[in-house]
């Protein structure tokens, strides 16, 4: 993070070619800077498991991919870096990486980011020389913050394996500094702590915004002009929400541009570091069986399912002023469906994974009012049990129409895509928790077994669902024989559920996501012109919702939703999936 000068001074961010502790990345400017690359390529070298190391796009971390697909061997580096040897770390300094959470008291912190950031520790994946700080308002000194720390460490992956030891190592490299969001002196104060567990090294410092999003620029700012690197790289992770329309998105966009380069901004939406999603371009590229099948000739609907079984539960204050369209659709669901709907890329390098997902966002036709489907959780009684509706939280405004459920029917007007729609349903206070994919194929032509299962609608259809979360699972339903000597079919799924395959731990999807921020691995963070795409199909049904106040239909908290969403789909001649009961 750093302000703007000279594009030849070795502190500029603009056209660097960084190469991060344990894998060389090559930004698209392709201009080489020789001392740069020595520096970060020794440094490399000290880095545990450098060799059998792999960033989230399947290269290993001391190759990038080049355009026929092979990774970047010594022959292909310019001949001025081979006149330098890289075996030997001694004629260059060592890097380090300094890691700044700032907003280090808040929850996002204590419970996602900090476990996240061990975990890498106790795997090893984190670079020999690297140390935590925590900023915040708060006043707290580094015991106070180690504590609060280790009440949320875990050893998830294996907890026989010096667990107590790994905690206490790792909570020795956290630190604390209190100061102001807006203070460019107590920025400078914590330079000066950063400086001196740095020792000289060459610095990489990754800043995490666990922030609300009103007060990022002020830190920007700050961070930029009095605690950024000054000769290694500096990068910044944004939570959501960037912005709430189109305008107030730009704004932001343009502010943080001020003071970083695109290439230092890092918009993560933790969503696209979970596993299945990690696992569905894998799918349908790496399967032959999967990808002739990925357009409308064989596909008659996708379904995107997001659900909680809980309610605001106090935090409805934030909530009420975003609603569900905007926390779960405009990002996580648009995301998945970009995905799952783009192109095959050039590569698997990260500006062409974006470049097909924004020719996605591109084709598909702004959503209008009858699109869409809002709804908003009551109050109901189960089981002697009472359950509140929205409004009783009491943080919510009395009166208050912001949906805690939508519904959308989306169509993307490409040659692949036309005619086949896209639902999303996502929402609070349902009767169950999860989020996965389902995609619903055609009808057989003539099906010579269709008097066996007449008009059952799920015997008709093949679907493959991609669950997210919980339980993650991949499993495929088609139809069977019964055992017999009749003719009887019978629904069945053919399944890959992730804890029995893979019993080892599955990493959190902020594992993986700050991994590839502090690798410079940017194909799982948003791009601006991704960000301004996306909102395009939203702002204008977001403008239209509020200004003609439309009231949400109300369902009963623990329901499945309210009924409108069902005629939604049937609308467009789909069933909603997740309604047969059959789950694994």
């Amino acid at each position: 993070m750093a302000t703007r000068i000279n594009p030849c001074s070795s502190s500029s961010f603009k056209h660097d070619v960084h190469i991060p502790t344990r894998r060389i990345t090559i930004a698209s400017s392709r201009t080489y800077r020789t001392s740069k690359w020595v520096s970060q390529i020794s440094s490399g070298i000290h880095a545990k498991r450098h060799l059998e190391l792999k960033s989230s796009n399947g290269y290993p971390l001391n190759a990038v991919p080049l355009q026929d697909g092979n990774p970047l061997t010594e022959d292909h580096i310019a001949p001025q870096l081979k006149e330098r040897p890289f075996i030997s770390g001694s004629e260059s300094p060592e890097s380090t990486l300094s890691i700044t959470v700032v907003g280090a008291s808040g929850d996002l912190a204590k419970k996602k980011i900090f476990p996240a950031l061990f975990a890498l520790f106790y795997e090893d994946w984190l670079p020999e020389n690297f140390a935590v700080f925590g900023y915040a308002r708060t006043k707290m000194t580094d015991e106070e913050l180690r504590d609060m720390i280790s009440k949320t460490l875990t050893c998830r992956i294996d907890k026989s394996a010096n667990c107590g030891d790994k905690m206490d190592q790792f909570l020795k490299r956290c630190f604390y500094h209190s100061g102001q969001y807006s203070s460019e002196e107590h920025f400078a104060e914590l330079d000066k702590k950063l400086k001196e567990k740095e020792g000289g090294k060459l610095p990489n410092r990754l800043f995490y915004l666990s922030i609300p999003p009103n007060i990022f620029v002020d830190v920007v700012r700050c961070a930029s002009l009095r605690a950024s690197s000054a000769s290694g790289w500096t990068r910044v992770i944004v939570e959501k929400p960037f912005g709430r329309d189109s305008q107030s998105s730009g704004e932001l966009t343009r502010s943080l541009k001020k003071y970083l380069n695109e290439d230092q901004i890092f918009r993560i939406d933790h969503y696209l570091g979970k596993e299945l999603v990690e696992n569905l371009s894998v799918l349908r590229f790496s399967n032959l069986v999967f990808e002739p099948l990925w357009s409308r000739n064989y596909i008659r609907n996708v379904q995107l399912i997001f659900s909680e079984d809980f309610g605001t539960e106090g935090r409805g204050g934030y909530f009420d002023n975003y609603g569900i369209i905007r926390d779960i659709m405009q990002n996580h669901l648009l995301q998945i469906l970009a995905l799952f709907a783009m192109e095959t890329p050039v590569s698997l390098d990260a500006e062409d994974i974006r470049n097909e997902k924004v020719k996605v966002l591109r084709s598909m036709r702004p959503l209008q009012l009858e699109d869409v489907i809002v709804g908003q959780y009551k109050g109901h009684s189960k089981g002697g049990q009472s359950y509140p509706a929205y409004t009783d939280d009491p943080t919510v405004p009395k009166g208050s129409i912001t949906p805690t459920f939508a519904a959308a029917a989306l169509f993307i007007n490409n040659a692949r895509w036309d005619g086949v729609p896209f639902l999303m349903k996502a929402g609070k206070a349902l009767h169950t928790r999860r989020a996965e994919i389902r995609v619903q194929f055609r009808h057989v032509p003539g099906n010579l077994y269709k008097r066996n299962f007449g008009t059952d609608l799920d015997k008709a259809t093949n679907e493959l669902v991609l669950r997210v979360q919980p339980d993650e699972a991949i499993y495929l339903k088609i139809n069977n024989k019964v055992p017999g000597l009749g003719m009887k079919l019978d629904r069945s799924d053919l399944n890959l559920l992730y804890r029995a395959r893979y019993p080892r731990g599955i990493p959190d999807a902020y594992e993986r996501l700050l991994l590839d921020a502090i690798e410079g691995e940017r194909r799982l963070f948003i791009r601006s012109d991704e960000l301004d795409a996306a909102w395009a199909l939203f702002t204008p049904l977001l403008k239209e919702s509020e200004e003609k106040k439309i009231i949400p239909e109300l369902y009963p908290y623990g329901s499945r939703g309210p009924v409108g969403a069902h005629y939604l789909a049937a609308k467009h001649n789909v069933r909603w999936g997740d309604l047969s009961g059959e789950e694994l």
